[in-house]
């Protein structure tokens, strides 16, 4: 299996694991939410919607249009910390994100 069929793999993981655990929305942020300088659009977006609504369409829209992948990626701190030890589905989904995080830095030397 290819390195970009991999990442498609985690990618629908990921949303899986946010959709079995009720934490996907049905409804983007506001529009203005995408505008935000700071990473993970901290000052505008909560974690799961930062995942949900721009890490996986953005890694989707990689993949389909052939660009390059990001090299040195690793989210999976990020999340450990920014999501409540009582976020249904946090193990499992910290789980997925750092398999998803492995594809990246396994080939980044």
């Amino acid at each position: 299996m290819s390195r970009e069929q991999q990442v498609r793999q985690r990618l629908l993981a990921v949303a899986q694991v946010l959709q079995d655990s009720g934490l996907w929305q049905s409804h983007a942020p506001d529009t203005q939410a995408f505008n935000s300088n700071e990473p993970f659009c901290v000052d505008t977006m909560l974690p799961l919607e930062w995942l949900q609504w721009v890490l996986l369409p953005r890694m989707q829209a990689l993949l389909d249009s052939q660009a390059p992948l990001p090299q040195n990626f690793s989210i999976t701190p990020y999340y450990e910390e920014a999501l409540d030890s009582e976020t249904p589905g946090r193990l499992l989904l910290l789980c997925e994100l750092q398999a998803l995080d492995a594809l990246f830095t396994d080939h980044s030397a």
